[in-house]
This record gives structure tokens, sequence and C-alpha cells, in this order.
């Protein structure tokens, strides 16, 4: 990983500390935060919003393909098996397709979806829910702490979150990682990044392996 020229240090986008020297890969500069381990994409090379909702609009994730319902499935079923019967929740980044509401509204779990560029109902942020999930959009997050926070707040103590998002290798194989050659992709999350995260919020670790993991609400 060669280093990029010197610049400002930036604001790491998960904890706020100031992040270390920028690197640049092929596919972008990138800046590792020395205090909750976070590994960001560098804002000056970030899509910006009409191209990142175009590159969405490439993807072929289709409700009934049943490919994409069994990757769902991996944090659909464990998720499902805690929660009580009739619980209600959030797909928070739902996405154009929303399968994994889908999904959960089938298995009697009321699912809503919110989506900031395909469904964009705020009014569904005012609501409080027994669970949420979020599905391969943590490493979206330009601000993941906002989105957290938001997360946070439409959770009912003692409800569950359920995120879904590959944990970075080793940062002396992340040259190799397929995960940043996606351009929309700007946060890349280890065990310690979740870690900060849940105690940032109060959250407890009920599951948590190399893409899916699962957290209680204590208050």
């Amino acid at each position: 990983m060669g280093l990029a020229s010197a610049e400002t240090m930036v604001a790491c986008l998960l904890c706020g500390a100031a992040t270390g020297a920028p690197w640049r890969e092929t596919t972008g500069v990138y800046r590792h935060c020395p205090s909750c381990d976070l590994v960001s994409r560098d804002p000056s090379t970030w899509l910006d919003a009409a191209a990142e909702r175009a590159y969405y609009g490439t993807h072929d994730n289709r409700i009934d393909d049943p490919g994409y319902r069994r990757f769902l499935a991996q944090l659909a079923e464990p998720l499902m098996a805690l929660l009580e019967p009739g619980a209600q929740g959030l797909d928070y980044g739902c996405g154009a397709a929303p399968a994994l509401a889908s999904m959960m509204d089938e298995a009697g779990f009321s699912t809503a979806g919110y989506d900031p560029f395909f469904a964009p109902d705020e009014a569904l942020l005012a609501a409080r829910y027994g669970f949420v999930t979020c599905t391969e959009v943590l490493e979206h997050m330009h601000a993941p702490l906002r989105d957290l926070a938001r997360i946070d707040a439409v959770l009912v103590a003692g409800g569950v979150v359920g995120l879904m998002t590959e944990l970075r290798p080793p940062m002396a194989e992340f040259s190799r990682w397929h995960y940043h050659r996606d351009p929309t992709h700007v946060g890349f999350h280890s065990e310690t990044s979740l870690g900060w995260m849940a105690r940032r919020f109060g959250w407890t670790s009920i599951r948590l392996d190399r893409r899916v993991s699962l957290w209680r609400k204590l208050r």
C-alpha cells in the first residue's frame, strides 16, 4: 500500500478521531483510524449522490430472487429466532428491492423499509421498533454515527439490531480484498470498530462473525 501525498488529517467517519496518513490503492485513497480501527475511503474519492444512486441502479437485486434471499437469510434466520411472535421492525437501507422486509413479513414480522435514495419516508424514523436490520448498508454510510444514532433512536430497549457487512481482513491483506472495489463502499469495519460502535450506543453482542452481527439494545 503506497502512501498518498501528505495532506491535512481528517476526522474518522465513525468516532471523529484524527485518521492516519492516507494511502492510495487502484480503487481510491484510504485512511485508517487508530482510535476505533475503521478504514474509510477518503471523502475526496467518493462518488457524488447522482453517481452513487446510478451505481445502485445497476444492481440486479430482486425480491423473488432465490439466491438473493439465501444471502439475506444469513441474517434473517438467526434474527427471527430471537424475536417475540409478531415483533415489528424496520429495514434501514432497504434499497430498491426490499427483499429482507418481504422475507420478514412472510414470517409474521411486519417490517417497514427505509432508504435515503429509494424509500425516503422520514415518518418511519419517528416510530419505534422491536428490531432494526441493516444489510450491506454499513459500508455505504457517509455519516455512520448519524445513521447509527437514528437506528438506536427507533429501537426499543431490549430490541435487536441486525447488521450485515463483511469485516475487513488484516491491514496487510487490504489491497487484495474485494470489498473496496465497489466505489460506493466508503467504510470498512473490523470487530474493533463494531465494538466501539456497540459501546457508544449501549448494545451488547449476541452474535458476531465475518459478515453478520446481532446486537441487543440495553437501555
